[in-house]
């Protein structure tokens, strides 16, 4: 169908996205381009992963997801093209396609590596042609060699402890200062970070301005936050930190 999104951690102050969409209309002027974003934190590959996970599933069959967070381009680290539940992922073999990956439907392909290719570069010269391709209609298996061992990173489950609580950390910090956890968490109870015990409310808004609260997020995990405020500024928290959850006593 022609539709491909972009994500990449290169900012779009440089014209880098720019040559990058160059290539792609030039090679199929009919692809409807979406820029998911930009702005990843630089060589964040398990903060672009989480991002696609948010995504990738919502969009179209057919839809190609070119993903360029790439810390090792240049290496001998393999690109991937990969098709998933009826759509397409190009990016780097680093563990940011995972959420396609973890799928038991999936197939991959290892991409050549053009001789002209920059070493700096292969969103350019390796992904935009790849994704162009797919989304012109190339089959899968046209692109590479089949690739069987892919690179998969997984989120960090949570524990049971013996109390019942659940132990979980900080996987990720959104653009508010919200701290994203691991932990799936029913209504009420509470969440205990350092020596901070942070209750569970239904929104944002049910604390007063400052206050510390834990809310189930849109993508069902737990976070914590401060309203009118960052709970990563307020609490010096960030990605790793251990959290708690304490589920609400039973009603009598």
């Amino acid at each position: 169908m022609g539709l491909i999104t972009l994500l990449t951690d290169f900012g779009t102050a440089d014209g880098y996205v720019g040559e990058m969409k160059g290539v792609i209309y030039a090679m199929y002027p009919q692809a409807q381009l979406v820029d998911i974003a930009h702005d990843v934190a630089p060589q964040d590959v398990d903060g672009a992963r989480l991002a696609i996970t948010r995504y990738w599933r919502r969009f179209p069959l057919g839809t190609v997801h070119m993903v360029v967070v790439d810390p090792g381009v240049g290496t001998s680290r393999a690109a991937l093209a990969v098709e998933s539940d009826g759509r397409f992922l190009v990016g780097p073999d680093n563990g940011v396609l995972s959420p396609a990956l973890l799928r038991s439907d999936v197939r991959v392909v290892a991409l050549a590596i053009p001789a002209q290719a920059s070493a700096t570069f292969h969103g350019r010269d390796v992904f935009a042609p790849a994704a162009a391709r797919l989304a012109g209609g190339s089959p899968l298996e046209a692109l590479g060699r089949t690739y069987d061992a892919p690179i998969v990173r997984r989120t960090p489950e949570a524990k049971r402890l013996v109390d019942g609580s659940m132990s979980g950390e900080v996987i990720t910090v959104d653009r508010f200062g919200n701290l994203v956890t691991n932990l799936v968490a029913p209504r009420g109870g509470s969440v205990v970070l350092g020596d901070r015990v942070v209750p569970i409310v239904r929104s944002y808004g049910e604390g007063a301005s400052g206050d510390v609260v834990a809310v189930i997020g849109s993508s069902g995990l737990l976070e914590i936050a401060v309203r009118d405020g960052s709970a990563r500024v307020t609490l010096g928290v960030a990605r790793g930190a251990p959290v708690v959850l304490r589920p609400a006593p039973p009603s009598a």
